[in-house]
């Protein structure tokens, strides 16, 4: 029998198709194995502010197609640097909670946590870890950049989303002869643009990985006019800069661990087209459309995947005797399979798209430029 009864299962970060998959999967498993799981409300938040209540197979049944967390998250609550208010020079006061979240975890008896989210809720995990409790680490976000897994749940589904807007918006395109600028997330990793650019065959994909020149992208939108195509597709990440230049950041939000919030490279490069080649532009920007939904099929099982093998790590850490350091562990898929590495080993970095990437190279065969300088 485990010695583990009772554990914590939280959703950190902004909110992705599948959360509820994962959730269900670790729930349903842990009670066929006479384990109790308590869920923690708004991530980091609910143990900051004690906000917890117990989950049963039941309160978890239906939930695999439905899209955000029943949990609720929040991606400002980083318990060694919580904003709990302004000082006069009207930066964001910030305090150390690690020890009032300690006080609850041993309040409600939580002898492990399975921690869904993304890179800076492993990062917020370790801390954890750190004071001795085991961590197991579900890998999620739509921008599919978490350093050590090949793919995260979230991504499929805001793949789909990104390429069903450029299908719909090229027909609007061609109707009027015009440049469409789709702006799509992904942060500092431009993997949304890249598979949503090919999947949706558009004309250019601007990514954070490959600086761009605007002159090469007129250029291009320049040449298909010559051969008679009168419009143009360009899907850009939210991230993708022009070389010597910074990304395009919308604002800056202070009493979040990750302040930097990008946008505006559509708007940008809209009016940018416009004005050097005298081209109709519009723009678009996607947003958290990219987030909200019912999860695809892809989604769903590979969620359940990462939530069957958390709980699988975590009962056989426990059987092994580990340490909690040991024993803590993120959730990857590798190689075309399940896999798991060293939570700690994930966290502060990000996973980008490789410059010599197969599909980048995929793409540039059928004549999609990236707008190289």
């Amino acid at each position: 029998m485990s010695t583990i009864t009772r554990i914590g299962v939280l959703t950190g970060g902004g909110d992705c198709p599948g959360l509820n998959a994962v959730i269900r999967a670790v729930v349903k498993d842990a009670a066929s194995h006479g384990i109790e799981t308590i869920g923690i409300e708004d991530g980091f938040l609910g143990l900051i502010e004690d906000r917890v209540r117990p989950l049963s197979p039941r309160d978890v049944s239906g939930i695999l197609l439905q899209g955000g967390t029943i949990l609720g998250s929040s991606n400002k609550a980083n318990p060694r640097k919580f904003a709990s208010g302004v000082g006069p020079d009207g930066k964001p006061i910030l305090e150390d909670r690690t020890d009032q979240c300690m006080a609850v975890i041993e309040k409600h008896r939580l002898q492990a946590l399975v921690v869904i989210g993304g890179d800076g809720t492993m990062s917020c995990a370790e801390t954890f870890v750190n004071r001795g409790i085991r961590c197991i680490g579900v890998p999620k976000t739509i921008d599919n950049d978490i350093y050590g897994t090949d793919l995260t749940f979230g991504f499929s589904t805001a793949v789909q989303i990104a390429t069903d807007a450029i299908d719909r918006v090229r027909t609007t395109a061609a109707s009027h002869h015009r440049v469409m600028v789709v702006e799509v997330m992904g942060r500092n990793a431009g993997w949304i643009a890249l598979h949503a650019g090919v999947a949706s065959g558009s004309d250019v994909i601007l990514i954070p990985e490959i600086p761009f020149s605007i002159e090469r992208v007129c250029e291009h939108i320049q040449r298909r006019a010559r051969e008679g195509k009168k419009f143009s597709i360009v899907c850009a990440a939210e991230g993708a800069k022009i070389a010597g230049g910074n990304a395009f950041i919308e604002r800056v939000v202070a009493t979040s661990p990750d302040p930097i919030r990008l946008g505006g490279i559509g708007k940008a490069l809209s009016g940018m087209i416009e004005e050097k080649i005298g081209v109709e532009s519009r723009y678009v920007v996607l947003g958290h459309v990219q987030r909200g939904g019912t999860p695809v099929a892809l989604d769903r099982t590979l969620a359940t995947l990462f939530g069957d093998h958390a709980m699988e790590i975590l009962k056989a850490g426990d059987k092994k005797g580990l340490t909690p350091r040991e024993a803590s562990r993120l959730v990857v898929w590798r190689g075309g399979g399940l896999s798991d590495i060293p939570l700690t080993e994930a966290c502060n970095k990000q996973r980008t798209v490789p410059i010599d990437h197969p599909l980048v190279a995929a793409a540039r065969s059928v004549a999609t430029s990236f707008g190289e300088a």
